[in-house]
C-alpha cells in the first residue's frame, strides 16, 4: 500500500469544461511548487496535451476498458512515484462507460484508484436544480466518494452563492469554488475534438488566462487537502512491465510531429523497457528515416490537416516505401494507415500522394466513420498478433480506407451491444495497418511480438 495523494475531475457530461478545468488545477499546483502528475481516464490522445503545457510532465491515460483493473493501477504507480499530488482528468459523465454499463467509465477508474472525485457541472441557466443534480450523481454509487463540487460557467458572484448554498444544503457536499462564464478560457475544436496542444499558438497565453479565471474563484489548498485524504493505494497483483529494462533487441523509428502525435507513453515505455530502442523521425521535416531502423511505429493524428506538406516530402515518403518493400516491420494506427496508402483525398475531394505502401486511398468524409471502443480479432499473424487473438482497442476516425487490391483484412470488429460486425485494416507481408488504436500495456503481447518481429529484420 502506498500514499499517493490523487483527485480525480469529472463532469455530469460531455463539454461542462473538464478539461479546462483540469488543465487549470494542474497549472495551479504546479505554480505553487507542487510535483503535478497529470492523467486523463479513457482513450483521449488531445486532452494530455494540454495537461503537459499545464505540467511539464507527460500525461498517462488510464483506460479500465483495454487495460485491467491492476495494469491501470500500475500505469497510476509507475508515473506518480516522485510526485506530489496526481491529477486525474476523467472522460465523458462520470458514470458514461460502455453501453448502458460502467465499464471503462471515469467512474470504474475512480473506484479501481479509490480516489475523491471532483464533480463539474455546467450551471448556466440553473439555480436550485444544480442540487438536484449533484445529489443524483452522489446517490447513483455510493461507492464513487463525491468529495467535492466546482461549478462552471457562472454568470456572477449572486448567481454562484445561490447555487452553492443550495448544493451545500441539500447535498451535503463542500462546494470548491466556480469559473465565471467567459470566452477567453474556451478550448478551440475540430472535428476530431479538441485542437491538440502541438498546433495550438500562444498557448502558454491560454494556459494563463484560464489559471488566472481558476484562481478567482477556487480554493486550490482545499483540492490539495482533498487530494491527501484519498487512501493509499493498493498495489498490483499482476505486472505488464518488466522490473528492469532488457536489453536492447530492437530499433523502431517513431513517427513523431504536429501531423502524428497519437501515442499513449505507456505503450512506448512498454516497447522500450522490452528491448526496443525508440527513435523519433517526422513525415513532415524528416528527408529520410534514421539509420540501421529494424520497425516503424506510424502512430495516429491529424495527417489530413498537413496533406500538401506531407506531399512535398517525397524523399521521406519514398523511404518509408522502400524500407516497408525490404519487410522491415511497419505497424500504422488510424494517420498511420493514412499515410501508408497510395494517395489521401482531402474534405473537399482533392487527392495528395502519400507513401504507397498500401494499394489503395484514403477518402475524408463530413462525418465519422468509426468511434468508440471495439474488441478486434485478428484475422490472420501479423507483426503484432497472431490469427483468433482478440484485442480491445479504440477508433475515432473520419477517413475511409478503399482499395482494389486482395488484401487481407487485419481484423474483424465488433462493438459491444450491436450484433453487426465489420472487418477492417489490412495485413501485407510485415506491414500491419488499421483504425484501431490500441493501448500496449493492455496487450502486452502485441508489444512483445512486435519487439521480436523488428529483431528479426536485419
Amino acid at each position: 500500500m502506498k500514499k499517493r495523494p490523487r483527485i480525480l475531475i469529472a463532469g455530469t457530461q460531455s463539454g461542462v469544461g473538464k478539461t479546462t478545468i483540469s488543465a487549470a488545477v494542474m497549472s495551479c499546483l504546479t505554480k505553487r511548487g507542487y510535483k503535478v502528475q497529470p492523467y486523463k481516464a479513457g482513450p483521449d490522445y488531445i486532452d494530455p496535451g494540454y495537461h503537459f503545457a499545464a505540467t511539464g510532465r507527460t500525461s498517462r491515460n488510464l483506460d479500465c476498458w483495454m487495460m485491467s483493473e491492476d495494469t491501470v493501477r500500475e500505469v497510476f504507480l509507475r508515473a506518480s512515484y516522485d510526485a506530489d499530488i496526481s491529477v486525474i482528468e476523467g472522460v465523458m459523465g462520470l458514470y458514461d462507460g460502455v453501453g448502458s454499463t460502467a465499464l471503462g467509465s471515469t467512474a470504474h477508474v475512480a473506484r479501481v484508484l479509490e480516489i475523491p472525485v471532483l464533480l463539474v457541472l455546467d450551471a448556466r441557466s440553473m439555480a436550485r436544480s444544480a442540487a438536484a443534480v449533484v445529489l443524483g450523481y452522489i446517490k447513483m454509487d455510493p461507492a464513487i466518494r463525491i468529495a467535492g463540487v466546482i461549478l462552471n460557467k457562472v454568470g456572477s458572484f449572486r448567481h454562484y452563492e445561490i447555487l452553492r448554498k443550495a448544493v451545500e444544503e441539500v447535498c451535503n457536499v463542500p462546494v470548491l469554488g466556480y469559473v465565471r462564464r467567459q470566452e477567453a478560457v474556451e478550448l478551440p475544436e475540430r472535428h476530431l475534438g479538441l485542437l491538440p496542444a502541438a498546433e495550438k499558438a500562444e498557448l502558454d497565453e491560454h494556459i494563463e488566462a484560464m489559471t488566472a479565471a481558476f484562481e478567482e474563484g477556487v480554493n486550490i489548498e482545499k483540492i490539495v487537502e482533498l487530494a491527501r485524504s484519498a487512501e493509499n493505494c493498493r498495489e498490483p497483483e499482476d505486472k505488464v512491465f518488466p522490473d528492469k529494462k532488457l536489453l536492447r533487441r530492437a530499433r523502431i523509428g517513431v513517427f513523431r510531429d504536429r501531423a502524428f502525435h497519437f501515442y499513449y507513453q505507456d505503450s512506448i515505455d512498454l516497447l522500450e523497457m522490452m528491448g526496443g530502442e525508440i527513435v523519433e523521425c517526422s513525415p513532415l521535416n524528416s528527408t529520410q528515416l534514421p539509420a540501421d531502423l529494424q520497425g516503424i511505429y506510424a502512430g495516429g493524428g491529424f495527417p489530413e490537416m498537413f496533406l500538401n506538406e506531407l506531399s512535398l516530402n517525397g524523399p521521406f515518403r519514398n523511404d518509408v516505401k522502400r524500407a516497408a518493400s525490404d519487410g522491415m516491420p511497419v505497424y500504422a494506427e488510424c494517420g498511420g494507415l493514412m499515410y501508408l496508402s497510395s494517395f489521401i483525398c482531402d474534405f473537399e475531394g482533392r487527392e495528395y500522394p502519400a507513401a504507397g505502401v498500401l494499394p489503395g486511398r484514403c477518402k475524408m468524409g463530413k462525418r465519422r466513420a468509426g468511434l468508440g471502443y471495439v474488441t478486434a480479432r485478428s484475422l490472420c499473424d501479423s507483426i503484432i498478433c497472431n490469427r483468433g487473438d482478440l484485442l480491445r482497442g479504440h477508433e475515432f476516425h473520419y477517413s475511409v480506407f478503399e482499395s482494389d487490391a486482395e488484401l487481407t483484412y487485419a481484423y474483424q470488429l465488433s462493438r459491444w451491444g450491436e450484433r453487426n460486425s465489420k472487418y477492417e485494416g489490412a495485413v501485407l507481408g510485415n506491414i500491419h495497418a488499421s483504425y484501431v488504436h490500441l493501448h500496449f500495456a493492455g496487450c502486452p503481447d502485441s508489444a512483445g511480438k512486435f519487439i521480436d518481429s523488428c529483431e528479426k529484420f536485419k
